[in-house]
């Protein structure tokens, strides 16, 4: 049985990760530390363990396995090294950080001390999109000339979500941008997975003034230059609707796969099937449900190769390009 503590809980993700994590059996939790009294009450009511208002005084227990990180992004950063110089096995959610900068020094922590370092991005766990990639991967699509993705919905607030995390969200020094760094970061780890480091990063950002207290962009699109290839990915915080959203599309020279989302399916084109056609996706192992199945897998089998999306080197690879981004763009 996994010990494992919670660092953050200002990221609204972390609670439908922790009810996964005790669905599988595999773990108990030891506590949560964050310095939001109402968010730690939150935690009392639906899960086991001790709180802590310091992030310190959780990972100073010595019967920690490993933790789960759902700070801010910047605070992130800090937390991921703390741990990993502990010893401690940790679980990120995406971006990884705020900077590359950090990104780096976490993934150094944790080769350093031999720890697992796992980045969860929510759609790796859509069976749809492994397919995809997999297919893109083993050259049934030929060769790949473009990955493009959209990530869009009406606004963190919009959106429902806590105070906590727009707080953050629309903080340029916590999450390390707005829209952009929220939404870009999903097309810039496809795009580092499948085509690798670009020649040139370009894009633009705007705020829309739909959102009075957002001082930060609302929308942005960044364009990657490869020698022979291009992506595109895409943020919006202002899209009315689900329509072109969080689909992805890998264009090569014998084939178009356009996927959607959720529970969506996969669409394969070729030149006898322009229109596409529906492909099934192979049955999938319980590793691959969801990010705490996999990554206690991780930490029971120390030969288990992570899903190359939830690499911290694929993580790193998807910062340099925002960062890339928000530097063309100044």
């Amino acid at each position: 049985m996994h010990r494992i503590g919670v660092l953050g809980l200002h990221h609204d993700h972390v609670w439908s990760n922790l009810e996964e994590l005790l669905i599988t059996g595999r773990a108990e939790l030891v506590g949560a530390a964050d310095t939001d009294g109402e968010l730690l009450g939150k935690y009392q009511e639906h899960f086991s363990g001790e709180v802590f208002p310091s992030y310190e005084a959780l990972l100073d227990r010595d019967d920690l396995d490993a933790v789960y990180v759902f700070s801010d992004n910047r605070l992130g950063e800090e937390l991921v090294v703390r741990a990993c110089e502990r010893g401690v096995h940790c679980l990120v959610e995406k971006p990884m950080a705020a900077t590359l900068a950090g990104a780096e020094r976490m993934l150094s922590a944790a080769r350093a001390n031999g720890v697992r370092l796992m980045v969860n991005w929510p759609f790796t766990w859509e069976p749809q999109l492994r397919h995809g990639i997999c297919m893109a991967q083993a050259g049934e699509l030929g060769k790949i000339w473009q990955v493009r993705y959209r990530a869009a919905h009406q606004g963190p607030k919009e959106l429902g979500c806590s105070r906590q995390f727009v707080d953050w969200l629309y903080d340029a020094e916590r999450n390390g941008a707005g829209a952009l760094m929220d939404y870009c970061c999903y097309g810039a780890v496809l795009a580092d997975l499948l085509l690798g480091r670009p020649e040139s990063v370009t894009g633009l950002r705007i705020n829309t003034g739909l959102k009075p207290d957002l001082l930060l962009e609302d929308n942005a699109i960044l364009a990657l230059k490869y020698p022979h290839a291009l992506a595109v990915t895409e943020a919006s915080w202002t899209q009315i609707g689900h329509l072109t959203s969080y689909y992805t599309t890998i264009y090569g020279s014998e084939g178009t796969v356009h996927i959607a989302p959720g529970s969506g399916g996969i669409l394969h084109a070729t030149n006898e099937n322009p229109d596409g056609v529906p492909l099934t996706t192979p049955p999938q192992p319980e590793h691959m449900a969801n990010a705490s199945a996999h990554f206690l897998t991780a930490l029971e089998s120390p030969d288990f190769v992570i899903h190359p999306l939830c690499q911290p080197e694929h993580g790193v690879g998807a910062q340099w390009i925002l960062e890339e981004g928000l530097r063309a763009m100044k």
